[in-house]
């Protein structure tokens, strides 16, 4: 398959903090990667870099093959960016802010759709800086995928989101993957990977402990068992 994002020894640092420590994975063509690890695993500096808002110390990210660090605005415009916090203008209402985003593309995704998918109807006419952070998670992912980005790198996309509207999430997600976008999704949930990863790549201390599918990291017993000894062994 056609590797759409490839991380070479990835090394990065904050102070003495080693954030990265040769950090080198794969993500295919038109399908579901999940980064799994826990908390400060460096999930969140590994995606930036991806995303281009972060440069390494050392190491490479390519993603449709151009370096994300150096990328013109054409190649910016084939991706799409979900952050863990923020990056939304607090002043403007949902459903006007992805209407102008939907402008700035060729050949935007559907905003009524989205809007409606995502629930964001409920509360579409409302300033972001006073929705709830499960609503402006909501309004984050729609803002992700409105242009209909080949490579779309969400972090984190479930958090603080109820059963109900995770599980519509997922759904939406499957149909962008199987419309040909390729997709990345950071998570320190078991469950959320098991669901959606067509590959898992496991992650702790900055470093990928384990990559492949479900079944090749040992089936779900196997990648739980491999997730949760890892969560313990950070604390």
């Amino acid at each position: 398959m056609t590797e759409t994002v490839v991380v070479a020894g990835l090394r990065h640092r904050y102070g003495d903090v080693v954030a990265l420590d040769d950090m080198s994975w794969t993500a295919e063509a038109g399908r579901i990667t999940a980064v799994l690890g826990p908390n400060g695993a460096g999930k969140t500096t590994m995606i930036e870099m991806a995303e281009g808002l972060r440069c390494p110390d050392a190491g490479t990210v390519r993603v449709l093959g151009r370096d994300p660090w150096r990328a013109d605005a054409e190649h910016r415009a084939r991706v799409g960016v979900m952050l863990q916090d923020g990056g939304l203008p607090g002043g403007t209402k949902p459903r006007r802010l992805l209407t102008h985003l939907a402008a700035m593309h060729r050949r935007p995704a559907d905003v009524d759709d989205l809007v409606a998918r995502l629930g964001i109807d409920a509360f579409a006419g409302t300033a972001v800086r006073r929705l709830s952070g499960g609503q402006r998670q909501r309004v984050a992912l729609a803002a992700a995928l409105v242009g209909r980005p080949e490579v779309i790198f969400l972090d984190e996309p479930t958090a603080g989101l109820d059963p109900h509207a995770r599980r519509d999430v997922w759904r939406l997600l499957d149909e962008v993957r199987d419309l040909g976008a390729t997709l990345v999704v950071s998570t320190h949930s078991f469950g959320e990977a098991e669901r959606l990863a067509d590959k898992v790549v496991v992650v702790a201390r900055g470093r990928v402990v384990a990559e492949g599918t479900v079944d090749e990291v040992g089936g779900s017993a196997g990648l739980e068992q491999t997730y949760f000894t890892l969560t313990e062994d950070v604390r």
